[in-house]
């Protein structure tokens, strides 16, 4: 008998057992997981990260060490609380942050800290990259316009200011590549990630040397490029020393944070999307074919699925708007919280309950570190509008839900008018633990949401690319029937019916202040161009 879910049927029979590791180098952590073949997490473990340096408003980096040192005791705590040596490891998979650029010298040292995905900098790059290139051909070459989360703005950045630096550059990695470097000592990226840089090929599947030739920068920095299950290296006897794996360990190519959440929630089909809410709030569909957008508002790239692709909707700010409020607003839930041993979250979106959909008429727009979907501004602001004397606290906190989900539904709307098919809403991330948040969701976006029985996202897709590069499985959709349905939430009519009016006057509310905001950022510099 077999059970289903979704467009999937489960397999009668489990592989041969086995562990897969996947590993996820997040923004504020990295998170290692051990699965079973049947899909089951039987370890566990993230460790923080310090936080983000803003040297500057709109900046953001880390240092890739700490990732390294992360790494380590998330791999070690994962191992322990499952109770295996590093030889009942099968194989492992990485998935990361994207667009981040990590710069080596010729001794394979870190040059400086990493501008990570949200840092926003780089403006001034992205017009010249789109001057120099062409709006149209950029988008033919790439599948993307220049935008300031993609990582060759910011390498030109580097390029452009710290020019005595970049001359000692010999390798550029994304931040799961370089974790792939201390693992293994291998060079190496795959398909998903390296569509995040605006250095290529997306429907080619691979480094663009126009693209390359235009920006002047040196083939020679880039990593080699892979498939996503593609076995890149094994681990190191220096690296199976500090981490308790087995050197001789497979280390799979594995995907960018979004790709590898995807195939955690099983997104390998057609008609099937996922919301992913953690820093920022992604909206994912899987394509048989390359889907471009003419204006550039979603982004295309490869699929951690070999052969396939994917759009993509980014909000910059999704989870990262409620942890502004918790970090800047919420002083007595984090004392509490402490106190008692409970979420500050949770306590914070408790009092959200206490506000009516749709918080009378309050609207919120989450854009605290400018915006990619749809408006392409790093200039864009964050907003309360419709605020009155009789909103409360409660109010404030809840518009923060329901704007991060109107956000989101702005990807939904891009995906309609490119003839992508929605059939079924899979949610997962840090937001969508919270009932009430996906609750909001379901009527906000007026369609069923399904969360899956593991919610680990990305490390989990990570762990079951590892499984296809270990032979585990035969493919990635057959490693992704392993995925069992936990719950299903459906839209309440009424809701559903008062956020549609109110995402019209959402839709509306940024155009009307946008020259205001881009006047702000002139007058204050937080998103300089220079």
């Amino acid at each position: 008998m077999t059970a289903t879910l979704g467009l999937f049927s489960l397999p009668r029979s489990c592989p041969a057992m086995a562990h897969l590791l996947g590993i996820d180098v997040g923004t504020t952590g990295t998170r290692a997981v051990i699965i079973e073949p049947n899909g089951s997490v039987v370890g566990a473990t993230t460790a923080d990260h310090p936080p983000m340096a803003m040297p500057r408003p709109g900046w953001a980096e880390q240092d890739p060490e700490d990732w390294w040192q992360a790494t380590i005791r998330a791999v070690r705590g994962a191992l322990e609380r499952a109770r295996l040596a590093g030889a009942d490891i099968t194989a492992v998979g990485l998935s990361g942050q994207m667009h981040g650029v990590v710069l080596l010298d010729q001794r394979d040292a870190v040059l400086r800290p990493a501008l990570i995905w949200c840092d926003q900098r780089s403006q001034a790059q992205c017009d010249w990259i789109t001057s120099q290139v062409g709006a149209e051909r950029l988008i033919r070459l790439a599948s993307n316009p220049a935008l300031t989360g993609f990582s060759a703005p910011k390498l030109l950045w580097v390029r452009d200011h710290e020019p005595q630096l970049y001359e000692r550059v010999r390798r550029f990695l994304l931040p799961k590549d370089y974790i792939r470097f201390r693992l293994t000592g291998e060079f190496a990226t795959e398909v998903s990630d390296a569509s995040g840089t605006l250095l290529f090929d997306v429907a080619q599947r691979r480094w663009s040397g126009e693209l390359l030739c235009l920006l002047n920068v040196d083939s020679s920095l880039l990593p080699r490029c892979v498939e996503s299950p593609d076995v890149t290296g094994t681990v190191t006897p220096a690296a199976a020393r500090l981490t308790g794996l087995q050197a001789g360990t497979p280390v799979v190519g594995g995907a960018g944070d979004q790709a590898a959440s995807a195939v955690g929630n099983g997104i390998v089909e057609p008609g099937l999307t996922s919301v992913t809410l953690g820093t920022s709030g992604v909206v994912f569909a899987y394509t048989e074919t390359p889907k471009l957008d003419p204006r550039g508002r979603i982004h295309t790239f490869c699929h951690a699925v070999p052969g396939r692709w994917h759009v993509m909707g980014v909000t910059q700010g999704a989870g990262l708007s409620l942890r502004w409020f918790r970090d800047q607003l919420g002083t007595e839930e984090c004392r509490q919280a402490t106190e008692t041993g409970s979420d500050p979250y949770d306590l914070l979106v408790g009092q959200a309950r206490q506000a009516p959909a749709g918080c009378d008429g309050l609207i919120f727009l989450p854009y605290l570190m400018g915006e990619r979907t749809p408006h392409l501004d790093p200039q864009a602001r964050g907003v309360w509008f419709g605020l009155t004397a009789a909103h409360t606290r409660a109010h404030l906190i809840r518009s923060i839900l329901e704007g991060v989900a109107f956000s989101l539904r702005d990807s939904l709307e891009i995906f309609g008018e490119l003839g992508i098919p929605v059939e079924q809403i899979r949610v997962s991330g840090g937001g969508a633990r919270n009932a009430l948040w996906r609750q909001i969701q379901a009527d906000v976006y007026g369609r069923e949401l399904v969360t899956l029985a593991e919610s680990e996202g990305s490390a989990l897709g990570a762990a079951l690319l590892a499984g296809v590069g270990g032979g585990v499985y035969s493919s990635v959709q057959e490693a992704a029937r392993w995925l069992h349905l936990r719950q299903r939430i459906d839209p309440q009519p009424e809701s559903a019916r008062l956020y549609a009016r109110q995402y019209e006057v959402y839709r509306a509310l940024y155009p009307a202040v946008r020259d205001l905001a881009h006047q702000l950022a002139g007058v204050s510099g937080p998103f300089s161009r220079t």
